[in-house]
């Protein structure tokens, strides 16, 4: 699948139905029309792009919608997580080296879109743009000011200089190619923008991903920023429990959460502690336990009946084994007076 996430949205809706049916076409499949705001954000921001979009599109055709914001002042970034739920795609355009450190700062931004047809660009520091690179924001770059050049080639002249410097800067990692066509004529196909990508410094498998991996990584990720919770946890909605008549959850003290009286839930549960598996030392006592009840009272080896008293029989031999036999021993001193005498 093709991307091509940086379409302007114009009223000329003739001209914007000729530039979608040739992107698809050329074989993308997924656009994003974009709506550029200059100047001081709205109070109440809403998004001009309508949808469905009131002319018939290309079947197969996904149409997203997108803001790209000139950023003047770090100062706009406060309400920028505000305007995610109006658009699929946030970009951030950085004029000056300060605002850039902000755009790839900041969490809500999907892409950086540099304007790389002005003269002057300012540096652009690897440690910033290799950190932003890792956290998921990608970098734009668009050509369609490059082809339609009516300044006798100083737009292109600057597009390749710039371009190649930000190649450079990113090692060719997290960068996103878009038209930013206005008409069909700077429209280019996915294998056109690979190989105006290499002349740039990116590989020809670079220069494929700008237009399919990475794109599609951006527009996942918006996905599950707008629906989820950092990215990790998708909110879905799993429908309504219904209740039945005559069940009342959580009402009454003699009911649990699931409608059961408590004298069900515990006949429940005692019948789960008989099904659960008896231990060996459960066994033994039910062993001893069955012996006792069979044997009638008798003594068991510990030398105690059933009822606690102790057997007379075993009493008497515990005696007799704990009284000393005097009989068989001689005293040493009668020994003595016996041999004396026979001496």
């Amino acid at each position: 699948m093709f991307y091509d996430l940086n379409v302007p949205y114009t009223t000329n809706h003739a001209e914007l139905q000729r530039t979608l049916t040739f992107l698809a076409e050329l074989g993308y499949n997924t656009i994003a029309l974009s709506h550029t705001i200059h100047g001081k954000l709205p109070a109440n921001l809403t998004s001009p792009i309508p949808t469905p979009l009131p002319f018939p599109t290309p079947p197969g055709l996904h149409i997203l919608t997108r803001l790209t914001l000139p950023l003047l002042s770090p100062a706009t970034t406060p309400r920028l997580p505000s305007l995610l739920p109006h658009y699929d795609l946030l970009a951030l355009r950085p004029t000056t080296p300060q605002t850039l450190l902000t755009a790839c700062q900041s969490p809500a931004t999907h892409l950086v879109s540099l304007d790389l047809t002005t003269t002057r660009l300012f540096p652009l520091p690897r440690k910033t743009l290799a950190l932003a690179v890792q956290n998921g924001i990608r970098f734009e770059i668009c050509y369609a000011g490059a082809v339609l050049d009516n300044g006798g080639g100083m737009a292109r002249r600057n597009l390749i200089s710039n371009a190649t410097a930000l190649v450079r800067a990113t090692q060719g990692r997290g960068i996103v190619v878009s038209s930013e066509a206005r008409s069909a004529l700077a429209c280019r196909g996915p294998w056109d923008v690979g190989n105006l990508a290499m002349g740039w410094g990116l590989s020809g498998e670079r220069g494929r991903e700008a237009v399919g991996r990475e794109a599609r990584g951006v527009v996942a990720r918006a996905e599950g920023m707008r629906s989820g919770w950092r990215g990790v946890v998708s909110v879905v909605f799993g429908g309504e429990r219904e209740i039945a008549k005559g069940q009342a959850i959580g009402v009454g003290k003699e009911k649990e959460k699931n409608g059961k009286r408590k004298a069900e839930v515990m006949e429940e549960r005692k019948e789960e502690e008989e099904e659960r598996p008896v231990s060996k030392r459960e066994m033994k006592r039910r062993a001893k336990r069955a012996r006792q009840e069979t044997n009638g009272g008798e003594a068991d080896p510990g030398g105690k009946t059933q009822d606690g008293t102790a057997n007379e029989a075993t009493s008497a031999t515990v005696a007799a084994r704990k009284t000393p036999n005097t009989a068989n021993k001689t005293p040493i001193n009668a020994a003595k007076t016996v041999s004396d005498k026979v001496s």
